[in-house]
């Protein structure tokens, strides 16, 4: 007698698409994404790693699992509050209600009194002038690096950017600031040494050609020793003599001087001290989404906001909400995870660590995203075994830990308190199933 061949016992097409799980998945997922995931598991049992009657389930299981975005929700254990792998700061709960509020039509351009057009983003513009009120005037591109972009574009193209060689720092993904500033048109006048750097060197330079001067903040690394670097106040006296723009490139986001971070250069010093535009980033230490800030003086940024690229570069509806929600709403996260009590963050390990039997050691968190480079954040964390570093990344909900010298890590600064417990049941999870991957090995 024949034997049947396995793959004509395969549910057909039709059959999967008419089951009552797979139409009311329709609600949240479209049709090209649902027939993807049938014929997904239609070849998993042709290749035979599924048999005919797992096919269905296997469906349903897919179909449950999955949403219309593949990022995932991830609780931030590493003590690094700017997380760049993460997403760098986490939005408040008032950024969060306007990026949903500004997620259908909103007013981003248009004045409801008389039904004309109005000026882009004016509410985020006036919330970031009034946090920052050293500022007469502000602009807000979609990040960091296309406000340096627009800035030595606008001032400098075709002529020459002057800069320390000192100041002349990667960021992220390999990405080299002279690389971004020759990309405008502008040509580079390196000044100084790796390690210092004079008036002098500033004043030397300076001619007919010089479109502006940069001072960039290297955020992401300190130089110990033998240095010198001219400070803001000195070099814009020199700017200011010769009609040159100064601009100050300061990364990190600050708008004010904080006192946990007495180092770390901020807007409002930066324009006091004479800088003529300043640029931050607005999701770290700021802690609202991606964005780019200019502040600076009337003129200037108003000549910034008419060049051409500016339009490239502009911060779209979402960001713009999100960036007001975050100047005007309360305490951001990131602002939180700085400040946090050390105390507090005892407390709560400690509860962890109680029920878990797990010892609690001292622990350094850090700023991160290229802020406050050295500067330790006093803390505390759990220690479990480093096994469990994969099993926990991997859980539901997935937990970030930072693995250090044979150990996975657990700090709580930069989770909410009312996450505690969703830390501790994953953690619990990760431990029952490292005893059952450690059983069936031994088996």
């Amino acid at each position: 007698m024949d034997q049947v061949d396995p793959r004509r016992l395969i549910p057909r097409t039709n059959d999967l698409l008419a089951l009552p799980e797979v139409r009311a998945a329709r609600e949240r997922l479209n049709e090209r994404v649902i027939r993807g995931l049938v014929r997904k598991v239609q070849e998993q049992a042709r290749r035979g790693v599924l048999a005919p009657g797992q096919v269905e389930p296997a469906l349903l299981a897919a179909l449950a699992a999955r949403r219309a975005t593949t990022l995932r929700p991830v609780l931030n254990a590493t003590g690094v509050i700017v997380h760049t792998n993460l997403g760098r700061a986490p939005l408040s709960a008032s950024a969060v209600e306007a990026l949903v509020a500004a997620s259908g039509y909103v007013d981003v351009e248009l004045d409801l009194a008389d039904g004309t057009r109005s000026r882009r983003g004016e509410g985020a513009r006036a919330a970031l002038l009034a946090a920052c009120p050293a500022a007469e005037d502000a602009l807000i591109v979609n990040n960091g690096a296309a406000a340096l972009v627009l800035a030595t574009t606008a001032l400098a193209a075709g002529r020459e950017v002057v800069v320390s060689r000192g100041e002349l720092v990667e960021i992220g993904a390999g990405f080299r600031l002279p690389d971004l500033i020759e990309s405008t048109g502008a040509a580079l006048h390196e000044v100084g040494t790796t390690n210092r750097t004079h008036l002098s060197d500033y004043a030397n330079a300076l001619g007919p050609d010089t479109g502006c001067v940069l001072k960039v903040h290297p955020s992401n690394f300190r130089v110990d020793g033998f240095t010198s670097a001219v400070p803001l106040q000195e070099l814009s006296s020199l700017t200011a003599a010769n009609g040159i723009p100064l601009v100050a490139d300061l990364g990190s986001g600050l708008l004010a001087p904080d006192p946990h971070l007495p180092h770390e250069p901020d807007a409002a010093s930066a324009l006091d001290s004479g800088a003529d535009v300043v640029i931050a980033s607005g999701d770290k230490l700021l802690g609202g989404p991606q964005a780019g800030l200019l502040l600076g003086g009337m003129e200037i940024i108003q000549r910034l906001a008419g060049h051409p690229l500016a339009r490239a570069v502009r911060a779209d509806k979402l960001a713009l909400a999100a960036l007001e929600a975050t100047l005007a709403g309360e305490t951001p996260p990131v602002v939180q995870a700085l400040h946090a009590d050390v105390g507090q963050l005892r407390r709560r390990t400690d509860r962890l660590a109680r029920a878990l039997g797990a010892p609690v050691v001292a622990h350094e968190g850090r700023v991160g995203g290229g802020g406050a480079p050295g500067v330790p954040l006093p803390g505390w964390a759990l220690r479990l075994p480093e096994q469990l570093a994969a099993l926990l990344r991997a859980g539901d909900p997935a937990v970030l830990p930072r693995v250090h010298d044979g150990s996975c890590l657990i700090d709580l600064r930069c989770v909410q308190e009312e996450d505690d417990d969703r830390i501790l049941d994953a953690v619990q999870q990760a431990l029952t199933a490292l005893e059952v991957r450690d059983a069936g090995r031994a088996g």
